[in-house]
């Protein structure tokens, strides 16, 4: 059982202030919440129902754990389907440094917490350890970003950095690829294991600021060409196309 006070307070990180003010954030779902255990972040407190106790008794097994009820799960819970499990986490505050050699994704102003979520998880799959965000990107920590990854924000680090910046800095030493509606064919180009690749945001794609910085612009060519098509490609399936011929 949990207090009513318990309650408000789990509920406040439902919102973003209070996710930043505390430094903490949900994870709701098996999946994500065995993901969470068994990774690096801290869990400051993990709450589950009788039978997901009993169907995860073994990685649950050295942790402490809050028994609630199904209508307890349901006020806590930012899901319209209340999960079995949940836990509440403290945000990474110290991520290791982008080596030179390893591909990085880069997010210019990604808004929807799913797409940031597949996008992620879709990293993870690739073997892609780093995603870099610009600073108006979809908060990580937001819960439908959290629920999207399938656990692997777990095992991606996902860091925020004045973008232009970042890339101005690294193009320096390796090479930035753009996604654009105009450029060389993926098909074709020859990735590199220390490329940095950028999507841009799901309406306006890669911004002025950000697109001065690419070195090389790429595009996903579309199959026809002769006749009226979409007019571009949803950011995480454009993403995942790319990190497809890159790897």
């Amino acid at each position: 059982m949990i207090s009513k006070n318990r309650i408000s307070q789990i509920r406040k990180l439902h919102a973003k202030k209070f996710r930043d003010e505390e430094g903490l954030f949900l994870v709701e779902g098996y999946k994500c919440v065995e993901m969470l255990c068994s990774s690096d972040f801290v869990v400051e407190e993990v709450f589950a129902t009788e039978n997901a106790i009993r169907e995860n008794e073994t990685w649950l097994r050295n942790k402490e754990i809050t028994t609630v009820t199904a209508e307890e799960m349901s006020r806590v819970s930012t899901m319209q389907t209340p999960p079995e499990l949940l836990a509440i986490a403290r945000q990474r505050t110290n991520l290791p440094g982008i080596p030179a050699d390893r591909r990085v994704l880069a997010l210019d102003r990604i808004s929807d917490p799913g797409n940031l979520g597949t996008i992620i998880r879709t990293a993870d799959w690739f073997g892609i350890q780093h995603v870099v965000c610009s600073p108006d990107c979809v908060e990580l920590y937001n819960p439908k970003t959290i629920q999207a990854t399938m656990g692997s924000f777990a095992h991606v680090y996902v860091h925020k950095r004045p973008l232009a910046t970042f890339l101005r800095e690294e193009s320096a030493r390796r090479r930035v690829l753009g996604t654009f509606l105009k450029g060389d064919d993926i098909r074709t180009l020859d990735f590199r294991p220390s490329d940095i690749v950028v999507i841009g945001n799901e309406s306006n794609g890669i911004s002025d600021e950000v697109a001065r910085t690419v070195t090389q612009r790429i595009t996903i060519p579309a199959a026809v060409q002769d006749r009226p098509t979409a007019e571009s490609l949803n950011a995480a399936i454009a993403a995942a196309l790319v990190m497809f011929s890159w790897r």
